[in-house]
């Protein structure tokens, strides 16, 4: 539904604009009508049960704060659990947190924001080689491009220089034999032979030598090419660049066996069959994916396409800009139509996410050199998705989720908060796998790579946009996914919230606490990080990691397996360090946690054969890899969340299977452990505590058990992120009339999701967070009741 609210131009520009309007926008419509079977997007949004608790409170036109809300009783009309917990939602929160959201989230009303649409042209439409920001009038190069037409082709090398001794150049992710597309740093076979496209990645290309023991692996020797045999006609030796795939599946021929379609975009033994590449919400619809970047159709940008600009077909606007009523501005009586105004009604908090340059996502996307890296998904030879096991997946999840939100908002000086969307996931896991990624300006240092790109895009967001300093970068959120979070975030950003799955306060492990030595952030300098801690529980968010959707588990129910049921009391599994085999050998691995839970409770025998000191039946501490892992969590009554290498995926487990938490780690924040009420549903045990654990947990009373599992089969759904899973159920529907198990599945879940609580979080921040008082002046339209806000006397 689209109205003209008003016009302030000549009547001819008028009728020329309405029809170009009108014209395109209908004959888009019926060219491609767009009617999914399944309500995707109603399932999405957040179905508020509560009701306005005082529907006769009027909306003060007083602009001036107070510093307490007035008039709602909110400690009477909410009162605490046993654990002084406030339930909203489901949940229960701490007990401030829980009266504001129970008392004032479920009362606000959608506010009336202006989104502005751009028109901005960019020089030579970036010559076929980008994606014009119409926003800005800057173009947003591919991989391999640069300038302001993006008409500078880069020469990106595979290779480090040759020298007599390595003719290819030191090893690195991308060293290639063969051709190497210099515009993305990528080795495949090349002209002259029959599958020019193949990718020829790492050792396919070089020599390998035999082991030097019985049953060692092969080595790589990276000094000598195997160019004879990757190349080779003959269908008796190992070849690949020309090997047919419907011999090699007939075993008619040979083929070098190591080789394989790491790619994004290919799959097939041989790669001989192109499937969709992964994309930031697969483009919205509005472009192609090109290995990662979105290619958008004319009139969109973005970068997954979502942003339209005044040429774009208004029937074919995203969901988050519609109804809308238009307003072309008076300035643009004579000449060409720059911006387009579309007064939209949202209910805050309003979102603005940065379109910044593609080397802090799209192009850390489009040169990866192992399909499953850093991403949530891939997809096979059908198109169809595969989720993948990938746990910094979900930073891809929430950037996809924030991008199609109804909280977004194209207009900077309405919004409450500002996404800054730099991929870190991309960054650690491509660090030094091509020359143009080195780090050798960071003495090895992935943290130190890391924090050079956010100290980039900071510069850049101060240098393009007047946003930040409105708050001195206190409304921004920066997302952090690696293993210890935003321990090397620049001190120039320390300010902004962060979002980070590693809550170390820094308040007993003061140092870095992973044990492998290219992520440690200790030795970064002082003027480049700063001396802030990892974690501020004043105004950071820890997440949940990514966890696949499993469908298994979700039709069995696991989470809500009753106590009865539950015969294991304690329950771990994991590496346990240099004791056991395959375990990790650095001695400080998990600071030392999980060494001192096996000590005293191990259930595997070590190396030495010996268990724990404090064996017992009902308590598994193992690292042997269990073929029912999901299942044994759902056995189990008290589940270890542990350490690794900074965080684990240990919470998500726990809490998905309906087992409650143990946590040891002291000084660390878990997911929304700062807003949710832990108490109420999990356990916290000192690290010098670890040979009482047992004790402590056979002393908690029976109705205490009870009353923490209720809890965490209450809010087991916030540990998953099932809005970004059916913005892809929507995709597959829509584009391949496609809807699969793990779809049907969580359409039937309707709890609040990490998602929403994100929301739910930023909203109560927007309200109550005291910094917020500067900003009184600006007089925005909050769209709740003034009792419910803090106010300035």
């Amino acid at each position: 539904m689209f109205s003209v609210q008003k016009w302030k131009c000549s009547w001819s520009m008028v009728a020329t604009v309405a029809s170009i309007i009108v014209l395109v926008s209908v004959v888009h419509l019926f060219l491609f009508p767009v009617v999914p079977s399944l309500d995707y997007f109603s399932a999405r949004q957040v179905q508020y049960k509560c009701v306005p608790i005082n529907s006769s409170l009027e909306q003060s036109t007083d602009p001036v704060w107070e510093n307490k809300p007035q008039g709602l009783n909110l400690d009477h009309r909410f009162p605490t659990d046993l654990h002084n917990g406030v339930v909203y939602r489901n949940a229960p929160w701490k007990a401030e947190i829980g009266r504001w959201l129970s008392g004032c989230d479920a009362t606000a009303t959608e506010v009336n924001i202006v989104e502005t649409l751009g028109g901005r042209r960019c020089k030579s439409d970036c010559g076929g080689q980008g994606v014009c920001n119409h926003e800005l009038g800057q173009c947003r190069c591919f991989h391999g491009f640069s300038g302001e037409a993006c008409s500078e082709r880069l020469n990106l090398s595979c290779n480090y220089p040759g020298t007599p001794e390595l003719p290819y150049g030191r090893w690195v992710v991308s060293i290639c034999s063969a051709h190497c597309d210099t515009t993305r740093a990528m080795c495949f076979c090349g002209e002259g032979s029959k599958y020019p496209n193949r990718p020829v990645a790492e050792a396919c290309g070089f020599q390998m030598n035999l082991p030097s023991e019985p049953e060692g692996a092969k080595l790589t020797d990276w000094a000598k090419a195997d160019l004879d045999n990757i190349f080779t006609t003959n269908g008796s030796k190992p070849g690949w660049c020309n090997v047919d795939p419907a011999a090699a599946y007939d075993s008619k021929v040979l083929f070098k066996e190591i080789c394989d379609c790491k790619y994004d975009g290919l799959w097939g033994r041989f790669c001989e069959v192109p499937v969709e590449s992964v994309c930031i919400n697969q483009c919205s619809g509005n472009g192609h994916c090109r290995g990662g970047f979105c290619q958008c159709y004319n009139g969109w940008y973005g970068t997954d396409c979502s942003i339209p600009s005044v040429v774009s077909p208004i029937g074919e606007w995203p969901k988050w800009l519609k109804p809308a009523h238009l307003d072309i501005p008076s300035n643009e009586v004579t000449g060409r139509l720059v911006n387009l105004n579309a007064a939209v009604e949202k209910k805050r908090p309003l979102i603005y996410v940065y379109d910044l340059p593609p080397e802090f996502n799209s192009l850390l996307l489009e040169g990866r050199h192992f399909k499953f890296e850093c991403v949530n998904r891939i997809y096979d030879e059908r198109n169809a998705t595969l989720w993948t096991e990938q746990l910094y997946g979900s930073q891809m999840a929430m950037y996809e989720s924030i991008l199609a939100s109804p909280h977004r908002t194209l207009n900077g000086e309405e919004a409450d908060f500002f996404f800054v969307p730099v991929l870190d996931a991309c960054i650690i896991t491509r660090a030094d796998d091509a020359p143009h990624l080195s780090l050798e300006n960071h003495t090895g240092l992935r943290s130190s790579l890391t924090l050079e790109f956010y100290k980039k895009a900071y510069e850049h967001i101060i240098e393009k946009y007047p946003y930040w300093n409105h708050s001195a970068g206190k409304d921004h959120i920066w997302s952090f996914s690696w293993d210890e979070g935003a321990c090397y975030a620049p001190k120039e950003i320390w300010n902004s919230m962060m979002l980070v799955h590693w809550g170390n306060t820094n308040s007993k492990h003061n140092h870095s606490t992973t044990a492998y030595w290219a992520d440690n952030w200790d030795k970064i300098p002082s003027d480049r990080r700063g001396n802030h801690s990892c974690f501020d529980p004043a105004k950071d968010l820890v997440l949940p990691a990514w966890k696949r959707p499993d469908v298994t588990s979700l039709s069995a129910t696991l989470w809500s397996r009753p106590r009865e049921n539950r015969k294991t009391l304690f329950y771990f599994n994991g590496n346990l360090g240099p004791a056991y085999t395959s375990g990790r050998p650095e001695a400080t691995y998990s600071m030392g946690i999980r060494q001192k839970l096996a000590d005293e409770f191990g259930s595997t025998p070590n190396k030495e054969g010996k268990l724990g000191k404090q064996y017992a039946e009902d308590v598994v501490v193992t690292p042997l890899r269990s073929e029912n892992y999901h299942e044994d969590i759902a056995n189990s009554t008290f589940c270890g969340v542990l350490p690794g290498d900074g965080w684990s995926g240990r919470i998500e487990d726990s809490i998905l299977q309906g087992c409650i938490p143990v946590v040891i780690q002291d000084g660390i924040f878990l997911p929304y452990e700062n807003m949710l009420n832990y108490e109420s549903f999990a356990v916290r045990i000192l690290e010098d505590e670890i040979p009482n654990l047992i004790k402590i947990l056979r002393n908690i009373n029976e109705t205490e058990i009870e009353f923490k599992l209720t809890n965490v089969q209450k809010i087991w759904q916030r540990f998953l992120y099932r809005d970004s899973i059916l913005l892809e159920a929507e995709r597959q529907q829509t584009g391949f009339n496609r809807v699969e198990d793990w779809a049907v599945e969580f359409l039937q879940q309707s709890d609040d999701d990490v998602f929403t609580t994100f929301l739910q979080v930023l909203h109560y921040k927007l309200h109550n967070d005291p910094w917020r008082l500067e900003l009184a002046h600006l007089k925005k339209d909050y769209g709740l009741p003034p009792e419910c806000l803090i106010r300035i006397k």
